[in-house]
């Protein structure tokens, strides 16, 4: 696969990363307009910094949306503080709204892989550590053993970050990425896996189970928190509320295409929810 390497350093102090967001500089600012990917341009301020979302993967939330509502922070964190370890940075100190205050060193260096931006003008990336050796603002072959250097493959390997898929990833690679996956789930179980719900079935009586209690996966997270805010109530109706926002997607076991995760959410009792594919059988279309 061939994707677009930029090399830079990143940056945290005065940000707010999580365990697949964090910001970064290209030595050279220009070679944002060489990222391609629908006609979507990276957002970036005038020294060029913008924000990474660390492609096909999905960490806890530690602050999602305006009631910055969070996931069961020991994983969150944790995802968060293994990426900015595995980048170089120690000494990080970090205030009560999740804004870091210090960190060493500075910056560090480091270089970008990515064929696009998402629609909030993120840079969707994978992300590598230290000087590259290839120069920057050229395409380069991006396969399996270059994947496996990347923070992307770590965190899902430690079993830190769920795996979720575009169909703008190669199928190689995410092949490679499933199996990371899968020997993280198994043999022995690392990370969130031991605590995940997600196709068992995650009892939600309240937002506050979602917050404190249930480990799921990222997106499913994220719909039952918005249905929540509308619905405090039952989940009886949570699939209609999925078959209304519509998100696309393929299983790839069985190559059934779907509209609304509706298709794959099991509802039972009023509260137990679950989804029916493992997350990385599951391949979304890009919004």
């Amino acid at each position: 696969m061939t994707m677009l390497q930029i090399n830079g350093s990143f940056q945290i102090t005065g940000t707010q990363p999580d365990g697949d967001t964090i910001h970064f500089t290209p030595n050279d600012p220009t070679e944002w307009a060489l990222v391609g990917g629908g006609g979507r341009a990276v957002k970036h301020d005038v020294l060029g910094r913008a924000t990474l979302r660390l492609d096909a993967i999905d960490a806890l939330e530690t602050h999602y949306g305006p009631s910055r509502v969070h996931q069961p922070l020991h994983f969150a964190h944790a995802a968060r503080d293994e990426l900015q370890s595995w980048l170089g940075f120690t000494n990080v100190q970090q205030g009560p709204d999740e804004t870091v205050t210090a960190a060493t060193p500075d910056t560090v260096p480091g270089f970008i892989l990515t064929n696009g931006a998402d629609i909030h003008g993120r840079c969707v990336a994978l992300v590598g550590r230290g000087v590259p050796e290839g120069p920057s603002g050229t395409d380069i072959d991006v396969g399996t053993d270059l994947l496996r250097t990347t923070v992307n493959h770590h965190l899902l390997a430690t079993g830190l970050a769920y795996p979720t898929f575009y169909r703008s990833l190669f199928p190689s690679l995410r092949a490679e990425l499933t199996a990371a996956v899968r020997q993280a789930r198994t043999a022995p179980a690392q990370g969130l896996w031991p605590s995940d719900t997600t196709t068992t079935g995650a009892k939600v009586t309240a937002l506050s189970s979602l917050t404190d209690d249930v480990v799921v996966l990222p997106k499913l997270f994220r719909r039952l928190v918005d249905y929540l805010q509308l619905d405090n109530g039952s989940l009886a109706c949570f699939p209609a509320y999925l078959a209304g926002v519509q998100d696309r997607f393929t299983i790839t076991s069985t190559g059934k295409r779907c509209t609304g995760l509706n298709n794959v959410v099991e509802v039972t009792n009023g509260q137990i929810v679950r989804l029916t594919q493992a997350p990385e059988d599951l391949v979304f279309e890009e919004a």
